[in-house]
């Protein structure tokens, strides 16, 4: 039993990636340029921290506890209480997401209605911005929702995978237990942002393929209306 519980726990770094892709994002807020905060400047920022903060203590101390873990009750208690942590998680990227929504409504709103300011390189920094938090909370959303996030990372099949990856296709025994990791979902997002369309790793799932339209339709959007008026007041 030690060893199927051990799977959910080995990839403690993806865990840590996750939270520092959080600490950028939380980071990216606070230096747009033109004022688009979604709410006061201090409130997407402030709400984040308040569930980072929290959620990365939760990390550690599971993760010291699964060092220790050896009889069934112990893992079971780590799993439940792993399973609080990713509702957390998922309600922290549930808040990034709107605050980043938000903010390049407001944006397109002002650069629509002419009054978006006057330098094309402060637009070109914010929908950068915008790009970049856009990216990094859906490869977040990827990561926490494939085969039930983390917490049951190795116990679901892959059958039930919501995303099929190319080491999955591979009969190679090298790849026969492989595991996407959040730097593979990562990958995927930015493919995903930059294409506007799936690139090696296709969505199986309904959820799956909402998600990569969302964030492809915000990427197409970012890009073709903000940057283009950037560049067109730079010319």
């Amino acid at each position: 039993m030690r060893d199927k519980h051990a799977v959910i726990h080995h990839r403690a770094l993806d865990f840590w990636l996750a939270r520092g892709a959080v600490l950028v994002i939380i980071c990216l807020q606070l230096l747009v340029i033109n004022d688009l905060s979604f709410g006061p400047r201090w409130l997407a920022p402030a709400m984040e921290t308040a569930l980072l903060l929290p959620l990365s203590v939760a990390t550690a101390w599971t993760q010291l506890e699964a060092k220790k873990a050896v009889e069934d009750h112990q893992w079971h208690a780590i799993g439940q209480f792993r399973v609080v942590i990713r509702r957390t998680a998922l309600v922290m990227t549930g808040v990034i997401s709107v605050m980043n929504c938000g903010s390049l409504v407001l944006l397109v709103r002002a650069l629509l209605s002419g009054h978006a300011g006057n330098s094309g390189t402060t637009l070109l920094i914010d929908a950068l911005n915008i790009w970049s938090t856009n990216v990094i909370a859906f490869a977040l959303w990827f990561w926490s929702t494939d085969r039930g996030g983390p917490p049951t990372c190795g116990l679901v099949k892959r059958a039930k995978a919501d995303f099929l990856f190319p080491q999955m296709t591979l009969n190679d025994r090298d790849f026969r237990d492989w595991l996407p990791g959040f730097i593979d979902y990562f990958f995927l997002a930015f493919t995903n942002a930059t294409a506007f369309s799936p690139t090696d790793t296709m969505p199986l799932t309904a959820r799956a393929k909402l998600l990569m339209m969302a964030e492809a339709m915000i990427s197409l959007l970012t890009i073709a209306l903000v940057a283009a008026r950037a560049v067109n007041i730079l010319t």
